[in-house]
């Protein structure tokens, strides 16, 4: 009997010990379902830029909202009969536990006026000058988010209207990705007519070298040689030469032309399922690298940082393969700064508490 009593004692203890089950659970759910989205939003990407290699519609889900509800009960049971004809007794003691994780995931679709507004409109000429300001490469910036600069037109693989780039695209980039690393670009914004304008500065004139490059740069784009700050507006066609117009992309665009340089099964070019992989070459004939590189093969890769399975084929980044891998997240982080306007309308979600 005292052994049976000791065990009805733990057993309580247990049982009112979890009472306070959800304090305990906060960081452990952050980081899980935290690790679990980020992984789930690079196979959704990967995988839409390979459907749209391949003439697919891309289908993207937002996660609306996590909620974890969780359930603890117990119960305990004791009895005792006693006999007196002849001495007999008997004792029963029981315990039962029930432990209920119910998470509840909302998704909702990106389309109608979101699937327009997050995906087709134009990223912000501003922003391109804030990533610029932000550290980011001005040559990745440009190479991936803009059609065309002053009239000087970036290359673009999407099959429809597939076309090579300008050959002075490739040298104003260098030359303001040098003036950059010198810290001679910077932006700065101003009022004016009662609306902010952002202005494009140009430095260096304290540095023979990097003047040099500046006054290259205005001869590329068309500049004033004797200004250092240009207004940057949406466009295809200055107004002037003290603006530079910069003919931004859509989200979908930039994803479109990334897809061109995955590298597909020689037996779906065959069989006409998919177009050859695009290939770009400078004006000195030399083939200008993709951006990323995503690669196929029929065998599950074993060292991926993102891979997903298509038709019959394995599509993956290698997780060794650092440049493509700070390409892809770049990718992803744009994706957040294109959430303009006003929210859609969020599924409200009851969940019982008891």
């Amino acid at each position: 009997m005292r052994w049976k009593g000791i065990f009805l004692l733990v057993g309580v203890l247990i049982l009112s010990g979890c009472a306070g089950i959800g304090p305990m659970t906060v960081s452990r759910d952050r980081f899980d379902y935290t690790t679990a989205i980020g992984d789930s939003w690079k196979y959704s990407m990967l995988l839409n830029m390979v459907k749209i290699r391949y003439g697919d519609a891309p289908v993207f889900l937002d996660v609306s909202s996590v909620i974890s509800q969780y359930q603890i009960a117990g119960q305990v049971n004791l009895g005792a009969t006693i006999n007196n004809n002849p001495w007999s007794s008997s004792q029963t003691l029981g315990a039962t536990g029930q432990y209920i994780d119910r998470p509840t995931i909302t998704y909702t679709p990106v389309m109608g006026d979101k699937f327009a507004r997050s995906l087709m409109s134009p990223i912000p000429a501003p922003a391109i000058l804030s990533l610029i300001q932000g550290g980011y490469p001005v040559d990745l910036v440009f190479r991936m988010l803009v059609h065309e600069v002053n009239g000087i037109r970036n290359r673009f693989g999407g099959t429809a209207r597939a076309r090579v780039g300008d050959p002075e695209f490739y040298l104003l980039i260098e030359k303001m990705r040098r003036v950059q690393t010198a810290g001679g670009i910077g932006m700065r914004v101003v009022k004016k007519d009662k609306e902010e304008a952002a202005l494009l500065v140009l430095r260096g004139r304290k540095d023979p070298a990097m003047e040099s490059l500046s006054t290259e740069i205005r001869t590329l784009l068309g500049l004033d040689p004797k200004a250092n700050e240009y207004q940057v507006v949406y466009g295809a066609v200055p107004r002037g030469d003290r603006e530079i117009a910069i003919l931004t992309r859509s989200f979908l665009e930039v994803i479109v032309d990334l897809a061109a340089d995955i590298e597909v099964p020689a037996a779906h070019v065959a069989e006409n399922r998919v177009k050859p992989t695009h290939t770009e070459k400078s004006a000195a004939g030399v083939k200008v690298s993709p951006l990323i590189r995503i690669q196929s093969s029929t065998e599950k890769p074993g060292d991926a940082f993102a891979s997903v399975r298509y038709r019959d084929a394995h599509f993956w980044i290698d997780d060794r393969d650092y440049s493509s891998k700070g390409i892809f997240s770049f990718l992803m982080f744009v994706s957040t700064l294109l959430e303009t306007g006003e929210k859609g309308i969020v599924p409200i979600v009851t969940v019982p508490t008891g």
